[in-house]
């Protein structure tokens, strides 16, 4: 190798040979060619030299160093590496892990850009026991950026590592590796921090970090070993190092920063696996570890997570029992505390207000009823195929307490037994015991028996049927038993290091074969019933059978169930006893569904024969695209929203020129007969947007007519559903998906946690978003936000709200109906409007309330709804003049008389033209919201 290469790359190895030559390899494919891989290998006894020298024959740019004794860590490698080196910049690599195949080369541009001392990427970490990747730490990795020093980002100390990063050479030579100890990449890191006057930093992942099996802890990593006593010590040491380093370079007053991060991540990963410990390696466990925890300053502890928290107040306090029990908080089910007080708002864990317990934060005594939390206990024994447990239930926050007649039912999956808590002798901490006996051989899984698990739990149900769950947690010392029942294997094991219940099931002997037959017979039956198979019998059904005109075939939203413009018309019909058989397609089982109506699962035989028979379609959507309109058949299309996003041709999933998609949708679209249009503005943009030349129904949408006349009972229902107490407002925050992030969780852009700080004492808000979005609520956020995402009709929502918090939804447009406050949050405006989704209106210019860019400017607007709203009068009065000027509450009527022949039509005798489902409110001017 003649010329001096642009980065070498460092890797360590120690009786490695299995895996050394992957990460050789994932460095020999790296994009970035001209590089050289120096294998420093500290003198191992097995095949790793052998390995070393064939990858040195197959590719000139491997280079191969032998120590000739053993150091003992990780330090005299990779000096010795450094050493070696001869290209300007330099990178580490484990010989257990690997690069991804853009590291060195978007790295080395990153520095050369931004003219840093080093650069710093995400790691994954890969578990091979599973194959899936999880992101270390990804707060730190989320934006692109340079930081001009530690100070300023002094979060970064939780990125110790040495192996996610691109040096400068130079700057390794002034800043070696300590070699007379384990865990020297934390002492380095802090030394380099001290070093760089500017790092840069990377958000895509650059370095795999290969997690080895539990199973296989002989090959574990020195960083996974944890349960070596001299482990601990190792930390400890670098930990102090780490702090007389800052302090000898005039850093000192960032000492408190790095020992936050001692607890967030050296103390967490032996707190994590801490239960599984025995008693005798936690106590010795509190004493190694509670001499450099007593030498913080307690201003340390305050901003850390509050079970930490907790956890390290035990340690100083010297009480590892206690210890133990908080540990199983950390992770799994993280149970809530034995006992809590409450004294001044404030939660504390255990039985005194020791300000270091505190627990207010994770807001679990301020959950509803089907979110509280209650910790149970199980010793488990097993004999046969009968599992017995004693249960003893700790009801911290005083759930049962204030929910007189509840009761209590073990579930072991599809099986529950009625339990019968007592309160436990000499208690008075809120503690119940109970007893069970399962018998697994009386838990029915079909004629195809079960394959898989499930974790069982304790339900407590409430007088007036609301659930509240928790697993069981068991003795995580408990060794798994096995049994044979009815064809199965069972094993009974505690599972993760929290140790909660956890059943599998595993089939045998001939049920083992059934499977392999259903999955042959389904493929057959998707060969005979795929697609295409359907299709060609629909189209020889609608070639020989006429459609029945008593016949009507409804859709909501591709099959989301009983909601929308089609829900309305459907129940204006039969205010009217239409002589009509509606049958609804539905793409899953939803729970909203009324007596009377009669479902066919979407795509089903019965579907594609329905959907050949039916005289009328009405959806708010799109029939199955392929499928032509029957001769005769009559399709109403009432659409699902207007409002100011790109529609039809002019949407990112159509308005690229690709002749398929786009002749699907103008085919699909040729099949309409009649069109509701909501607004003069809709049939100015949607018309010509989706190339509609057929007849429009110029009445207002159907399902705005309850927002016109109210209903009370709605909102009533809404509210006792999502157990919204009732002194509280409600903020319905409905923000839209983003086409390029779908499922994400990205379109929920607010700081819930911040909104929750300053609102929570007057507001709940109710989390509606759309339909193809996936977003979980931290349990601390419970108390405050209800997810309604799958709630059955987003109409009451509505109605039950004081205001709308949204973005780019078409929401917007129904809202305005009702005259209450709008508040938008476009923090990406620009990016949605130009790169995104598109829009054909100016949002800020026409908005009627403010459009905000941060959670901080939402939550003044909050504080000052009503001025806010009276700021807006004027341009609230414009957008419903757009968007609502034909929503006079009976559109549904108008569009059954437009589209329905008088036989279908026609109204009972004596009834006026418009007949309200609902309890009328009061009219009410625009913005002033609600009478409360």
């Amino acid at each position: 190798m003649l010329n001096i290469p642009e980065c070498s790359v460092v890797v360590i190895t120690y009786n490695d040979a299995a895996r050394l030559a992957r990460a050789v390899r994932s460095v020999l494919r790296q994009s970035l060619r001209d590089i050289e891989v120096i294998i420093a290998d500290d003198a191992s006894t097995d095949g790793t030299e052998k390995v070393a020298r064939e990858l040195q024959r197959g590719d000139p740019r491997v280079r191969y160093l032998r120590g000739e004794v053993n150091s003992g860590g990780c330090g005299v490698p990779r000096n010795r590496g450094v050493a070696a080196a001869r290209a300007p910049y330099v990178m580490f690599l484990d010989s257990d892990d690997e690069l991804t195949r853009h590291a060195c080369k978007s790295m080395l541009l990153e520095i050369e850009r931004t003219g840093a001392d080093f650069v710093t990427g995400q790691i994954s970490r890969l578990y091979e026991l599973t194959g899936k990747t999880a992101r270390y730490y990804p707060a730190l990795f989320t934006r692109r950026r340079t930081v001009e020093g530690i100070a300023g980002e002094p979060e970064m100390f939780l990125d110790s590592f040495s192996t996610n990063k691109l040096y400068r050479a130079e700057l390794l030579r002034r800043v070696p590796f300590r070699e007379d100890m384990h865990y020297e990449d934390h002492v380095f890191s802090t030394a380099l921090y001290c070093a760089a006057r500017r790092f840069a930093v990377v958000p895509w992942v650059v370095y795999l970090w290969h997690r080895a099996s539990a199973e296989s802890e002989s090959r574990l990593s020195i960083s996974l070993c944890l349960t070596d006593m001299a482990n601990v010590r190792s930390r400890i040491r670098a930990a102090r190092l780490s702090d007389d380093i800052l302090r000898d370079n005039g850093l000192g007053g960032l000492v408190h920063e790095r020992q936050r991060r001692f607890i967030r991540q050296d103390l967490r990963v032996y707190l994590n696996p801490l239960p599984s410990r025995d008693p005798a390696w936690i106590e010795e466990f509190v004493s190694v570890i509670h001499p450099y925890l007593a030498e913080l300053d307690p201003a340390v502890f305050e901003t850390v997570d509050p079970l930490l928290r907790v956890c390290c107040s035990f340690i100083l306090d010297g009480r590892p029992d206690e210890l133990l029990v908080a540990a199983r908080s950390l992770n799994g089910p993280k149970a809530p505390p034995r006992a809590a007080v409450r004294e001044g708002g404030r939660t504390y864990w255990g039985t005194v207000a020791d300000e270091r317990r505190e627990i207010t934060s994770l807001r679990m005594a301020e959950l509803p009823y089907s979110a509280s939390r209650l910790r149970h206990e199980a010793v488990l024994t097993g004999e046969g195929a009968l599992i017995k447990l004693e249960i003893t239930t700790y009801d911290p926050f005083g759930v049962l307490a204030a929910t007189p007649g509840w009761t209590a039912f073990l579930r072991f999956r599809n099986h529950r037994v009625r339990l019968e808590p007592r309160p436990r002798d000499g208690g008075g901490d809120g503690g119940y015991l109970s007893e069970a006996t399962i018998d697994l051989a009386a838990i029915r899984h079909g004629r195809l028996g079960f394959e898989g698990r499930y974790d069982p739990v304790v339900e407590i149900v409430n007088p007036d049927g609301r659930v509240t769950s928790d697993r069981l947690l068991v003795d995580p010392s408990s060794a798994p038993f096995g049994m044979t029942v009815l064809w199965h294997e069972v094993v009974v094991k505690p599972e993760g290091t929290a140790a909660f219940l956890r059943v599998l099931w595993r089939r045998q002997g001939v049920l083992r074969q059934l499977p392999r037959l259903k999955r042959a017979a389904t493929r057959l039956l998707r060969r005979v019933g795929g697609p295409d198979v359907k299709l060609r019998v629909y189209k020889g059904l609608i070639s020989v059978l006429p459609p029945r005109t008593d016949l009507a075939l409804f859709e909501s939203d591709v099959g989301a169930g009983y909601t929308g413009n089609p829900r309305y018309i459907y129940e204006e019909l039969r205010r009217r006893n239409a002589p009509l058989k509606v049958v609804w397609s539905i793409a899953e089982t939803r729970g909203n569904l009324p007596p009377d109506v009669r479902p066919v699962r979407r795509m089903s035989w019965r579907h594609i024969w329905t959907m050949a028979r039916a005289g009328y379609w009405v959806d708010s959507h799109g029939m199955p695209l392929a499928y032509p309109k029957p001769p005769g058949t009559r399709y109403l299309q009432t659409w699902h929203g207007q409002g100011i996003k790109s529609v039809g041709f002019d949407a990112p999933d159509l308005r690229a020129d690709f002749d398929g998609p786009r002749a699907a949708w103008r085919a699909a679209v040729e099949r309409w007969d009649a069109l509701v249009s909501p607004s003069a503005e809709f049939e100015r943009v949607f018309v010509p947007s989706n190339g509609y030349r057929g007849r429009l129904l110029r009445h207002g949408s159907p399902r705005c007519d309850v927002l016109v006349h109210g209903d009370r009972e709605a909102a009533g229902r809404a509210r006792e559903e999502l157990e919204i107490p009732h002194w509280s407002r409600v903020l319905l925050y409905a923000p839209t998906y983003r086409d390029r992030a779908k499922g994400s969780g990205q379109s929920v852009r607010a700081d819930l946690a911040s909104m929750a700080e300053a609102l929570s004492g007057d507001w709940t808000v109710i989390l509606r978003t759309h339909p193809v979005e996936r977003f979980e609520v931290p349990e601390h956020l419970r108390h405050f936000v209800r997810h309604a995402g799958s709630y059955p009709e987003v109409n009451d929502l509505i109605l039950l709200s004081d205001a709308l918090l949204t973005d780019y939804s078409s929401l917007m447009c129904d809202y305005a109906v009702t005259g209450r406050p709008m508040l938008f949050l476009i923090d990406d405006w620009d990016e949605y409007r130009g790169v995104e989704r598109g829009v054909y209106h100016d949002l800020p210019a026409i908005a009627p309330g403010p459009c905000l860019t941060t959670t901080e400017e939402l939550i003044e607007a909050m504080r000052d709804l009503d001025g806010m709203a009276a700021s807006f009068a004027s341009r609230y009065i414009a957008f419903r003049r757009t968007w609502c000027a034909d929503e006079k509450g009976h559109a549904s009527a108008r569009v059954v008389d437009a589209f329905f022949p008088p036989a279908h039509a026609s109204r009972p005798a004596g009834t006026r033209e418009r007949v309200p489902a609902r309890v009328r409110q009061p009219s009410r001017l625009p913005l002033l919201g609600r009478p409360r």
